[in-house]
């Protein structure tokens, strides 16, 4: 080795033992002011859940996880309950925006594509970030969190023509929600894209039970009575369900009719349906994951800085279907334990 290349090797090692510790003291600077930034950017924040109501697994569940994490970090929690009603809902969502201690993040259910769009609109401009949570609709939300709705349509058609079999009638009935939700929408555009592929599969009665389980048991009813060779149902929420396999069971069917349904696997809706044979799949979302990516996203935008409506990421939640062959102890989460945890 000559003179030269020892001087450069000389200058190369200087300069690496000046680099290491200067890039050691930058990154070690903002990771030792971390839990500063994030309580600055955190504390005293407040948080709004408006669902479509609060009567229901799925509310209480995100109610009781928000509940812990946003006081967790100092936050302030609080919910309003429509109570199923669009007025009530654009009420609340109205009278939160115009207070004095207006929320700096709203989570939102939305009803339908379009009734609260100018609402949502109307709180990003008064700087409140608006997340959608389940529901999508035709706003530009901070995020949207919750399932694919029409993947979710897909797998509840795989399951149901699994449950029927190719031994089967190969008639199917569907129990809707309604005709402007859009999880009801996509749902069926998701069971559709199925059943293209299955064209011996024919779809015999698709009544709406809006949301409502004695309605569900009455239309189910009736489907059965005009189809009694019908091999399997999908009806879209596991609130209403309960009346289709109320019907199923009247109708001494239980055997026979495949039921599908979909929820957030909660276990007194999902799980102990599934051990009673009241339901025989149900396409869960998983609210323990979908909680936890709200959750994440909340902390997230209280701290970027950005306005809302700046970004508007899809964070969806992988869906399992879950039946008796799958079934095991963590198929399920606790409403009870939930509740009990955050208070």
């Amino acid at each position: 080795m000559n003179w030269k290349m020892l001087l450069a090797a000389a200058a190369t090692a200087t300069a690496l033992t000046h680099a290491v510790p200067a890039f050691a003291q930058e990154d070690n600077g903002p990771a030792a002011g971390g839990p500063a930034i994030y309580e600055a950017a955190l504390k005293g924040k407040r948080v709004a859940l408006v669902p479509m109501a609060m009567g229901f697994d799925l509310a209480q569940g995100w109610a009781a996880i928000l509940k812990r994490e946003v006081e967790g970090f100092g936050g302030t929690f609080e919910t309003r309950d429509p109570n199923w009603s669009v007025e009530a809902g654009a009420q609340a969502i109205t009278e939160l925006i115009s207070s004095s201690t207006k929320p700096d993040v709203l989570v939102i259910m939305a009803p339908d594509l379009n009734s609260y769009v100018k609402l949502m609109k109307k709180a990003q401009k008064e700087g409140i970030y608006v997340i959608l949570i389940d529901n999508p609709a035709n706003f530009k939300a901070d995020a949207y969190v919750g399932g694919d709705w029409n993947r979710l349509g897909q797998l509840e058609a795989e399951a149901v023509i699994k449950g029927c079999g190719d031994k089967s009638s190969k008639k199917i009935g569907l129990v809707q929600g309604d005709q402007v939700n859009a999880t009801s929408l996509y749902q069926y555009a998701g069971i559709m894209k199925v059943l293209e592929q299955h064209k011996d599969f024919q779809v015999v009665a698709k009544p709406d039970s809006n949301w409502d389980a004695t309605n569900s048991r009455n239309v189910t009813t009736t489907m059965l009575q005009q189809n009694p060779d019908i091999c399997g149902i999908i009806d879209f929420w596991d609130g209403d369900a309960t009346g289709a396999a109320a019907a199923i069971r009247d109708a001494g069917k239980q055997d026979q009719v495949y039921l599908v349904t979909t929820g957030g696997g909660e276990e007194n809706a999902t799980c102990k349906n599934i051990q009673d044979g009241n339901f025989d799949a149900v396409v869960s979302t998983e609210l323990y994951n979908e909680s936890e990516a709200m959750v994440a996203v909340i902390k997230y935008l209280l701290q970027s800085g950005q306005p809302p409506g700046t970004a508007s990421p899809y964070l969806y939640t992988l869906m399992s279907t879950v039946t008796k062959d799958n079934l095991t102890p963590r198929s399920c989460w606790s409403l009870k334990a939930l509740q009990d945890a955050a208070k």
